[in-house]
């Protein structure tokens, strides 16, 4: 992996050889076509079933922490990961802004609730880096208070890792020119018009002062036991296959055997009778 020079050398992800050679027709810097997209997650998405079912029964506690600048394809990737296994067992955490209340508690308390237990695969939807990104970026904070972040963040994940939490913390890079291709697209396309928040546009003209936030970040919460892992996003299909392939290298899992089904024999209907009448039907327009 190519690294960066800071203090603890945050790396960036490159497609595992599995992926390599599955898409390889596609073409260095192309698109990744769709046939050859969905052939590798399918594979991928059986794997994270792999993987639930040893966290399960291993008891073991996975969180991971998506951040990046907007329309970087946070959401895409967590749904790609969470669309096949259970919302019991990984549970997407995207806290709202905080209440009155939650402002005057310590920075770290609205998240510590919501860390794994045993058995459970945690995603976070932006994470505590708040504090470090959006935050000191939008006057949400003072530089004072990002500070005191920025110390305390690492000591807090060594707890989380000595207590056994796997941690995997995700940088999603988009450059400006895609980022502004869609940003223009959510405003033409209904199922997206949602995502073009006024907060999206203030953030979108401020991108150099969230490039500065990003490596102070980094600078300062990349740590040996917590580094930071940064996925180009700027193709959305390669961003979704490198990342889930990586989550599934780093974290230790072995496949648990699967006992075989069967059906039961289903009861006769003794008297049963169906009824002609009740709710209203759903129309059968398609």
């Amino acid at each position: 992996m190519a690294k960066h020079k800071h203090k603890h050398k945050h790396k960036h992800i490159k497609q595992d050889d599995a992926t390599a050679e599955s898409v390889q027709d596609a073409g260095e810097g192309h698109r990744l076509r769709r046939k050859e997209y969905e052939a590798e997650l399918s594979r991928l998405q059986v794997e994270l079933v792999h993987l639930q079912r040893w966290v399960v029964e291993s008891g073991a506690k996975v969180c991971i922490v998506f951040e990046g600048r907007d329309t970087a394809g946070k959401g895409g990737v967590i749904k790609r990961i969470t669309e096949r296994v259970s919302p019991r067992v990984f549970r997407v955490v995207a806290l709202p802004a905080p209440t009155e209340r939650e402002k005057s508690e310590m920075y770290m308390q609205r998240y510590v609730p919501h860390f794994p237990a045993a058995g459970e695969v945690v995603i976070f939807d932006r994470s505590w880096y708040n504090r470090a990104g959006v935050e000191p970026v939008m006057g949400f904070c003072t530089p004072e208070q990002t500070e005191r972040f920025l110390k305390m963040a690492p000591a807090v994940e060594k707890a989380m890792v000595d207590s056994g939490i796997v941690l995997l913390k995700y940088w999603l890079e988009v450059d400006a020119d895609e980022q502004t291709k869609r940003l223009k697209a959510r405003k033409d396309d209904g199922r997206k018009t949602w995502k073009l928040t006024p907060m999206d546009l203030k953030s979108y003209s401020r991108w150099y002062d969230y490039s500065r936030a990003r490596d102070a970040m980094f600078a300062a919460s990349d740590s040996e036991w917590a580094p930071w892992y940064i996925a180009d996003s700027n193709d959305k299909r390669r961003a979704r296959l490198n990342v889930i392939s990586h989550i599934l290298e780093l974290i230790p899992y072995e496949h648990v055997p699967v006992k075989s089904v069967r059906l039961p024999v289903r009861q006769k209907p003794g008297d049963y009778v169906e009824p002609t009448q009740g709710p209203d039907r759903v129309p059968a327009r398609f």
